[in-house]
């Protein structure tokens, strides 16, 4: 039997990510506590794992999770299911200063396939995976082919990320200017 603490949301609590799957040992579940400043959003952008699940349960405040097919408002009491290769990213929408909390469960545990709704340039393929091990690169599990993220083409930083569009398309959007590209920037 494994035990873990953590703090139950309350005023004053530091924000962030607390693992809980690593604290207890589990070995088939991925569980994370979050909790998330108004205007801020989990960690990930824009992205799905081709071989796992994941529930998020709304403990305080509200989540809204952009998928390609719309928004979803999740309020506090509610959960939402994200099935192997559905693209989601989720923010912190509430009203006010209140804080969201959230819990993230992933089965399995680990996935080592997570995707991004990427072109691939080579051959077309409708998304890329992610690689972190070192250097972030992208490849295409059709084609094979391996590519790095450029920098935005309108003003050269590095803060690309993958969100939706008013369309529920998927677009790339830098964070320093808020330059939009229907395409990822890609480095061969």
């Amino acid at each position: 039997m494994e035990h873990a603490t953590f703090r139950d949301g309350g005023d004053g609590e530091e924000r962030g990510t607390v693992r809980l799957g690593d604290a207890l040992g589990t070995e088939h579940v991925a569980i994370n506590r979050y909790r998330i400043a108004p205007g801020d959003g989990f960690p990930s952008g824009l992205h799905a794992h081709a071989d796992q699940e994941e529930v998020f349960v709304v403990v305080a405040g509200v989540a809204t999770f952009e998928t390609l097919e719309g928004d979803v408002r999740v309020e506090a009491g509610e959960a939402i299911r994200f099935a192997p290769g559905e693209f989601q990213t989720g923010h912190n929408d509430g009203d006010g200063d209140d804080d969201l909390v959230a819990f993230a469960l992933g089965s399995p545990r680990d996935s080592d396939d997570v995707r991004v709704p990427a072109t691939c340039p080579d051959c077309g393929a409708d998304s890329l995976r992610l690689h972190t091990d070192g250097d972030l690169t992208f490849a295409c599990p059709a084609c094979e082919a391996e590519h790095t993220p450029a920098p935005c083409p309108d003003c050269g930083r590095d803060d690309l990320g993958f969100t939706t569009d008013g369309a529920n398309d998927p677009v790339v959007e830098c964070g320093d200017c808020g330059a939009r590209f229907d395409d990822a920037p890609l480095e061969r």
